[in-house]
């Protein structure tokens, strides 16, 4: 999810641990869990550092090691430590080491939710996992954290019970997003099948409602997109396999290239010529809008078929769909 989601599930964290009665009955106590729920849920999204040196290095490691299952261990270890020193709290380091570790897996899981994906299975696996039921930012969740926390903060009695409640919401709200998908799923598979002869990868990437939904459908010799209102399902759009050419393997060499091809799921490539050279187009078809592919990468070439540059990235707005 985005960051300031994250952190408002840290705050509400923290009004939710104050179903303890150390917790409620001590303010300091209630401060130091603040700190590291907030931090716990912010903390795996440090790795957004390694942008500084480029975006595929960015792309290769954003939601990895950091989001591993080492890091699920060593992050409430650090930040719990981290706020019993600062608050003098020692005495409590194992409550506060609980709450921290919520808040990462809490992060980790919300992320993997989301159609972006996580590499959580790290060490043992580097595969991307994704379950496509929530965008970026959720407004449902936002408002429901976003008015659990006002509570809490101006001072609503029994602050714990509300932020039970909260929780218990959006579990209710998750596995029902999470059950709706699986019907259109099974629908879009029908579909997919009956009039697109698809057999390959079908990937649904959820909207700001859970009536919005946007798919990308694989066949032998195409990509297909298209969106999913309520029970009308529309075609979009079809792209065409291009027939593999040496400029193509050329242009693997990039380091951009490897950072896309290792994330991308539903991977659609072009090639064109001009007058100094090639240009070599990846694209991700799921993360498709406005008729465009926004997400991926160009390769320039010479004739000789050495590269000349490469931009990976998105070239949409951050306010426009997909919210991945």
């Amino acid at each position: 999810m985005d960051t300031g989601s994250h952190l408002l599930f840290g705050i509400t964290l923290a009004g939710l641990a104050t179903l303890q009665p150390e917790v409620a009955h001590d303010p300091l106590l209630l401060q130091a869990v603040l700190a590291a729920t907030v931090a716990g849920s912010h903390a795996p999204d440090l790795d957004t550092i390694a942008r500084l040196k480029g975006y595929a290095v960015y792309l290769r490691h954003h939601r990895g090691i950091t989001h591993s299952l080492p890091a699920l261990l060593v992050w409430p270890a650090l930040l719990s430590a981290l706020a019993a020193a600062v608050f003098g709290t020692w005495d409590h380091y194992a409550l506060l080491y609980g709450w921290a570790a919520i808040a990462v897996i809490l992060h980790v899981g919300l992320d993997l939710l989301n159609a972006y994906g996580v590499q959580c299975l790290r060490p043992f696996s580097s595969r991307w996992l994704h379950l496509d039921i929530l965008p970026l930012t959720d407004p449902f969740l936002l408002a429901l954290h976003g008015g659990g926390a006002l509570l809490w903060v101006a001072g609503a009695a029994n602050p714990e019970m509300w932020m039970a409640a909260v929780y218990g919401a959006s579990f209710t709200y998750v596995m029902a997003r999470w059950l709706h998908k699986r019907i259109l799923l099974r629908r879009l598979t029908g579909y997919a099948k009956d009039l697109l002869g698809a057999a390959g990868p079908l990937q649904l990437v959820p909207g700001l409602t859970w009536r919005s939904w946007q798919f990308a459908a694989e066949t032998e010799h195409s990509f297909h997109s298209g969106t999913v209102r309520g029970s009308r399902i529309v075609l979009k759009d079809t792209y065409v396999k291009d027939r593999t050419h040496p400029v193509v393997e050329a242009a693997m060499a990039a380091e951009g290239v490897r950072a896309f091809l290792d994330f991308a799921q539903s991977s659609h490539v072009s090639w064109d010529s001009h007058g100094e050279g090639y240009v070599v187009k990846w694209r991700e078809v799921r993360f498709w809008h406005e008729h465009k592919l926004p997400f991926g990468i160009d390769v320039t070439l010479d004739r000789e078929m050495k590269v000349l540059s490469e931009q990976l990235g998105w070239t949409k707005k951050a306010w426009e769909p997909p919210y991945v």
